[in-house]
């Protein structure tokens, strides 16, 4: 939007009549956006005139806001560029007292500004837990649990794909205060109300051997979380991350690979395309392309997420595709275990015949070991067409269709 309003007016020096526009994102409706002049929306950019002499002042209001200043140009220098009028990327429109005003239209980038590092360790934002559900049913392995944490005190703003940090209590052996862990986000950025207020978790507790003592040991901050009841405080940062981030287009396909609690960003890629509450909330995004989920696990009742993901495959038969890899239950072709690799390497020409379609963006999380069995199946299949895998590799790459977040 464009504003021409009381900042703008203020002026009335030689240096404040001198005007700049102010490019900002991130401003959303609520207490304090509501006595503004103008109205916000969540989504695209917010105009603003602002005299030289208010920058400053300005500057720091929207700060307060939380919004981000990504341009500031010469009001002159987009009067002339444009013909005297709003910035030639904007929309006109009337708001509700009937004033001319513009939106910007849609970027091509819609990543080009993304919240990052919103709380830092140093200053971390004190959540609270409200729920930790388990995810792992009757007879699975380990501990896995689903944390959902109130946000709505802070101004923790994430987008699907992104991480957040934990910070558990306590000091670590050398004496020194816990560090941050980080965990995928396993909600979308309305949260699993759908009412922009929570973020949630997928942590499994880390359990392993000494390799010298043979002792049992279990992660700090695994152990914290999944150990955490409801109402309890929690350290968070961040968000981070720009490596998983969906694309924009509604048309995309989707190919998702994943292990254990790497379904936690895939979760959260599902919701945004299928989930009713979710949908509604997003008319701007209305998926109509094609995803296909890869997910391997131990056994069956380690499938987390398990009745979710069958409910939206019973809905979504045309635009949504699961595949298991259940390493104690199922068998590869050779007689060993089914991992997920063999799952792709099974279905190796046709997730290769996907890949090379523009549109396909191919997400892959959880275990590292993974990746090499995943690059040996589609080096196979690219070699049919005598295509080197580890060259096409890395064009995806460049094109930014291959994500890759793996431990």
């Amino acid at each position: 939007m464009y504003n021409r309003g009381a900042v703008e007016g203020a002026a009335n020096t030689e240096s404040g009549s001198r005007v700049f526009v102010y490019e900002v994102v991130g401003l959303r409706q609520n207490g304090a956006t509501d006595q503004t002049n103008y109205p916000i929306r969540s989504s695209g950019s917010v105009f603003i005139r602002v005299p030289y002499n208010r920058m400053n002042q300005e500057m720091r209001r929207l700060t307060r806001l939380g919004g981000k200043i990504v341009s500031i140009q010469p009001a002159i220098a987009l009067e002339q560029l444009n013909g005297k009028g709003a910035p030639d990327n904007a929309i006109k429109q009337k708001d509700n007292q009937g004033n001319t005003m513009t939106q910007a239209k849609a970027k091509k980038d819609a990543h080009a500004d993304i919240p990052v590092n919103i709380y830092r360790p140093n200053a971390p934002f004190i959540g609270k837990c409200i729920s930790n559900e388990p995810l792992v049913e009757e007879g699975g392995i380990g501990i896995v649990q689903h944390l959902k944490f109130d946000i709505s005190t802070g101004n923790l703003k994430y987008i699907e794909g992104q991480s957040i940090g934990i910070i558990p209590p306590g000091l670590d052996k050398n004496g020194k205060p816990e560090k941050l862990r980080l965990y995928s986000i396993a909600s979308t950025r309305h949260g699993d109300d759908v009412n922009d207020q929570t973020v949630s978790l997928c942590v499994r507790q880390l359990e392993y051997k000494h390799p010298e003592t043979g002792e049992t040991v279990y992660g700090v901050c695994s152990t914290y979380l999944t150990q955490l009841e409801a109402g309890a405080d929690v350290k968070i940062t961040g968000p981070v991350g720009k490596e998983m981030l969906l694309p924009q287009d509604p048309n995309a396909n989707v190919i998702m690979l994943a292990t254990g609690t790497g379904i936690a960003p895939m979760r959260a890629y599902l919701w945004r395309m299928f989930n009713d509450a979710e949908r509604a909330a997003n008319p701007e995004y209305q998926f109509k392309g094609s995803s296909w989920l890869i997910f391997g696990v131990p056994t069956t009742p380690n499938i987390l997420y398990k009745k979710e993901l069958e409910e939206i495959q019973q809905k979504y038969p045309n635009n949504f595709r699961l595949t298991y890899a259940i390493s104690r239950e199922q068998k590869n072709p050779q007689g060993g275990r089914m991992y997920i690799q063999d799952r792709v390497a099974e279905y190796a020409d046709e997730l290769w015949q996907l890949i090379k379609n523009e549109k396909t963006h191919t997400y892959i999380c959880g275990l590292r070991g993974m990746e090499e069995g995943i690059d040996a199946a589609l080096s196979a299949a690219a070699a049919k067409e005598s295509i080197v895998w580890a060259d096409y590799q890395k064009e995806l790459k460049k094109a930014g269709r291959w994500h890759v977040e793996t431990y």
